[in-house]
C-alpha cells in the first residue's frame, strides 16, 4: 500500500515508513515532503490508521473480479462508525455484470453507496471528493496531492481487498488476519 504521495511511495501493512537514511540523497526531499505532507513520522506503521473514506473502484481496481473479492470481505458487516464508504464499479458492463450477481446488495447491505460506473473520487469528479484532511482508503491509481479533491486530502492506494478490510474496520488492517465476531 502507499503511504506518500505517488504511487511508488509504499511499504507493507506492518513495515515502517522509510527514514532518511533508508533512501538515497537524491530521493531525500521527496521523503520528507511526502512524511510532512501526510502527518507521518519516519519509522511509523500504517497499520491502525483511521480512516475517514473508503473508495473502491475506478477502472484501475473496479473489474468485477475486484468487486468479487471486495464483496467477500464485507459480507455480513458493516461500514464502521464515521466512515463513507463508495463503490465504483470500472464500467457499464461490469456495474450490469455485478448487479446480476447481487454484488450490488452485498455492499449496500454492508453500508456502502453502490455508484454507476466513472471516475468519480479518483479525480473528485461531482460529490465525490475527500474534505479537509480526510484519509482515504482508495483502490484507485493515484495519490498524488489534491488528486482526490481536497488540497490537503490523504490517499492511501492498497488492493480492493484491503479497502473493503479498512472501512469495515475504520482503520488500515490487513485483510489476511482480519477477524470478525460473529455478533
Amino acid at each position: 500500500m502507499t503511504w506518500g504521495i505517488n504511487p511508488g511511495q509504499s511499504v507493507y501493512v506492518d513495515e515502517q515508513l522509510p527514514s532518511p537514511h533508508d533512501v538515497a540523497p537524491q530521493e531525500r526531499a521527496a521523503l520528507a515532503e511526502a512524511l510532512e505532507f501526510m502527518g507521518w513520522r519516519a519509522g511509523a506503521r500504517i497499520r491502525g490508521t483511521k480512516i475517514d473514506v473508503a473508495f473502491l473502484g475506478s477502472c484501475t481496481n473496479g473489474r468485477l473480479s475486484d468487486l468479487r473479492e471486495a464483496a467477500k470481505v464485507v459480507q455480513g458487516h458493516r461500514v464502521a462508525a464515521g466512515v463513507r464508504a463508495l463503490v465504483v464499479p470500472g464500467s457499464q458492463g461490469v456495474r450490469l455484470a455485478a448487479e446480476r450477481e447481487g454484488l450490488d446488495r452485498v455492499f449496500t447491505e454492508a453500508g456502502f453507496e453502490w455508484r454507476g460506473a466513472g471516475c468519480s473520487m479518483c479525480l473528485a469528479m461531482n460529490q465525490d471528493r475527500l474534505e479537509g484532511r480526510q484519509v482515504c482508503a482508495s483502490s484507485s491509481n493515484r495519490n498524488f496531492k489534491g488528486r482526490q479533491g481536497s488540497p490537503s486530502g490523504r490517499t492511501l492506494l492498497m488492493s480492493p481487498a484491503m479497502v473493503a478490510a479498512a472501512a469495515v474496520a475504520g482503520e488500515i488492517v490487513d485483510v489476511r488476519e482480519l477477524h470478525f465476531d460473529a455478533s
